[in-house]
């Protein structure tokens, strides 16, 4: 199951559970912005593309919540 991270791990920005948003088959973490700008469509961290994370139905997240860990690991 996704954790569905609360935050883009280059810029830190906070990333709500239904936000376009970028993933890796990793799950690496990244806004739109990011993944179109600086970081051309290649994760930083395994050198894949990425994918439109998937939104998870208002009612699984009280079951199933968002994760609140955050990682970040500063622009590159």
């Amino acid at each position: 199951m996704l954790e569905l991270r609360p935050n883009c791990e280059r810029c830190n920005k906070d990333l709500a559970v239904d936000a376009d948003v970028r993933i890796c088959t990793f799950e690496c973490t990244f806004c739109v912005e990011c993944v179109d700008g600086p970081l051309a469509g290649v994760c930083p961290n395994c050198g894949g593309n990425f994918e439109k994370r998937p939104i998870r139905p208002a009612a699984l997240l009280e079951k199933f919540p968002a994760s609140t860990k955050r990682v970040y690991k500063g622009a590159s």
